[in-house]
């Protein structure tokens, strides 16, 4: 749920850009957000003062940085769905010069997947709830983006 939702503002087509950079980080890592963590008001703040999912460390830089500007603190600092869709379809159509870095991750995550065999290792949070409820928190602070999270990726 992007920041100013959680705030109480509307749904808009931008919290649903972020939502896509989520889904996009969830898909690649194979990990559901915040799995390790209550889903709580503290969680709430912890977002709005820039906390976002970690980014695999074998995610293709390109993949990355555009996972990176879905989660913008600002809404009107995300791309547009035209603007994602230009980005992936930029990669599909230059494949061959992101072709290192994509052979680079299919290497190194089929290498994760053997050794590691993560997604069996993942512990949930008994508090981490992944259905539908009405959250109605007050007070939370105004979404910033963390320098942390930009840069760090998860080993």
């Amino acid at each position: 749920m992007a920041p100013e939702v959680l705030r109480g503002y509307q749904y808009t087509k931008a919290s649903d850009i972020y939502s896509f950079g989520i889904m996009m980080n969830e898909y690649i890592s194979e990990e559901t957000p915040y799995n390790n963590i209550p889903h709580d008001y503290a969680l709430s703040i912890k977002i709005c003062k820039g906390l976002r999912p970690n980014i695999f460390k074998y995610t293709p830089k390109l993949l990355a940085d555009l996972i990176t500007k879905c989660w913008d603190a600002k809404a009107e600092n995300r791309p547009t769905s035209k603007e994602v869709y230009k980005e992936l379809e930029k990669l599909f159509i230059e494949q061959s010069k992101y072709h290192s870095q994509i052979n680079e991750y299919d290497d190194k995550i089929k290498l994760s997947r053997t050794s590691e065999k993560r997604s069996n290792n993942i512990q949930t949070h008994p508090q981490a709830i992944y259905t539908s409820r009405l959250l109605n928190f007050e007070n939370l602070p105004e979404p910033i983006n963390s320098d942390a999270t930009k840069t760090t990726l998860r080993k």
